[in-house]
């Protein structure tokens, strides 16, 4: 019971994290999309297209064999290519998102209790996907600070707006109060 519980809170976890850089991506601009802060710095692209190679590598075949396939170039990941078009990058990116989707989703109770390899070292199959989640978390971090910063004003929020946090509370709790007059007025009212 709690290992079908852990699975399909982890693949609701991956779904929400794409959701939230799929969201950031889609508020800047192509130019920004290559951007890099500094001549050490990532590009949102690069972040994507290294993600895209890890998800490609470690969730093809998860089961059976190594997390680090022969053919990956984790190197070139981190290249901007002339034919790396935000187009390409998408497409790169939704193929690896739909892999770890297929792969997490496609898991057994059972399955929990095997082992994997990633670059020889042996996991269990909890750890493989804990350590990927958290690796997707931090990169995901990285491209919605980028997107922000590129998308300046025209941000909008991905979660709870700024000073919004008592009327995303109200909200929440379903208390009814006519929210839009207090704004207009400058008040903040208890709700009734």
């Amino acid at each position: 019971m709690i290992e079908r519980h852990y699975l399909e809170d982890c693949l609701l976890q991956l779904r929400k994290l794409k959701a939230l850089a799929d969201k950031a991506i889609a508020q800047i601009e192509d130019a920004h999309l290559f951007a890099v802060l500094d001549p050490e710095a990532n590009s949102i692209a690069l972040i994507m297209k290294h993600m895209a190679g890890n998800m490609r590598s470690r969730w093809t075949d998860f089961l059976t064999t190594d997390g680090e396939k022969p053919d990956r170039d984790r190197d070139r990941e981190f290249v901007l290519e002339s034919e790396d078009t935000r187009t390409k990058i998408l497409s790169a990116w939704d193929d690896g998102w739909n892999r770890v989707f297929h792969a997490v989703s496609s898991l057994t109770d059972e399955d929990l209790g095997k082992a994997i390899r990633i670059r020889g070292e042996r996991h269990s199959v909890v750890e493989a996907i804990n350590r990927q989640m958290t690796h997707y978390a931090a990169h995901v971090g990285q491209i919605v600070l980028l997107a922000k910063h590129y998308a300046g004003p025209n941000w909008q929020s991905l979660s709870i707006p700024r000073g919004k946090s008592q009327e995303f509370d109200v909200a929440k709790s379903g208390a009814a109060y006519d929210l839009e007059q207090d704004v207009s007025r400058g008040t903040q009212q208890k709700p009734r």
